[in-house]
């Protein structure tokens, strides 16, 4: 087992469901969400969602239209989020081109060959 530290940033120049990450399939990597910082960066009051999608393409809001005020920065955890393999984080911006998302992710990867 090995720890990688990353990051996954998003730019949400449109209003569309974006994968901010998604764990590695290989090798498997479980991966825990440190922080999830968003900025408004044009003088509006969009909203966000984030989302989490599972193994089975349920999907499960963390934060479900969330106001943000004008050129404001939010740090979204208070604790970690676990992602498992095959598990995907998304945003989406009532906006264009008024967010930004970054996360600040530690991966745990199952270095293990048989």
């Amino acid at each position: 087992m090995s720890i990688k530290y990353v990051n996954a940033k998003a730019d949400l120049t449109t209003t569309n469901l974006t994968t901010l990450y998604q764990p590695s399939t290989s090798p498997v990597t479980t991966a825990i969400v440190k922080s999830l910082i968003v900025s408004e960066d044009a003088g509006a009051t969009p909203t966000i969602t984030i989302t989490l999608v599972d193994t089975d393409a349920a999907i499960f809001n963390l934060f479900k239209t969330k106001a943000l005020t004008a050129n404001g920065t939010t740090e979204y955890l208070s604790q970690p989020l676990v992602l498992t393999n095959g598990e995907l984080l998304k945003v989406q911006a009532s906006a264009a081109n008024q967010i930004h998302v970054v996360a600040s992710i530690m991966e745990v990867v199952d270095d293990i060959v048989f």
